[in-house]
């Protein structure tokens, strides 16, 4: 994406690939309906029960049982493609192991830019379009686009608090997921 979408975490190496797709959701407020997967030295990573194993093709492991700390002490960037219809694929880039004591409980978001774009715009092709038809009030989809989320979208929209309440609710059962973005409040002059 142009300008780039993006979000900095500091995450344990001792989590796995699954535990890191979560916080992946978290931090972008996805709301993991998609297929996923990461893709590491040429090697795919996921859930066993929802992809295919690569019929002739590159074998799938099982995300549950490879962790960061398998990698620790790398340089390591690798992807994690999220809605293989929209095709999101992230850039993940490792840029410090650090040796935290004690580990802590969550990810926690420390900077970032940019609002995620909404589930199922389209992927990065469409998010543009997308883009135009908000600001373009005579189109004739932008009532339509703005009540799909929720009255209100800024491209430039980035809480570092929301999203680190998002990821300290990561694991938590029947969280859910911030669909819009809240709403500015109007300052009175």
């Amino acid at each position: 994406m142009d300008p780039p979408i993006w979000r900095r975490l500091v995450v344990p190496t001792d989590w796995t690939l699954d535990r890191l797709h979560l916080v992946l959701q978290a931090a972008f407020s996805w709301t993991d309906s998609h297929l996923h997967e990461f893709r590491i030295g040429g090697l795919r990573y996921g859930d066993l029960d929802q992809l295919e194993d690569g019929f002739g093709g590159t074998r799938l492991y099982d995300y549950t049982e490879v962790g960061l700390a398998d990698f620790t002490g790398q340089d390591l960037t690798f992807s994690y493609l999220y809605d293989f219809g929209d095709d999101w694929t992230h850039v993940i880039r490792i840029e410090e192991w650090l040796a935290l004591d004690p580990l802590p409980r969550h990810a926690e978001c420390i900077e970032g830019a940019r609002a995620r774009p909404p589930e199922d715009v389209g992927g990065p092709w469409s998010y543009g379009d997308f883009l135009g038809t908000l600001l373009d009030t005579e189109h004739e989809d932008h009532k339509a686009h703005l009540r799909w989320v929720g009255g209100h979208f800024d491209p430039e929209w980035f809480d570092l608090d929301l999203i680190n309440r998002d990821l300290r609710n990561t694991f938590r059962t029947n969280v859910n997921r911030r669909l819009h973005q809240p709403k500015p409040i109007p300052r009175n002059l």
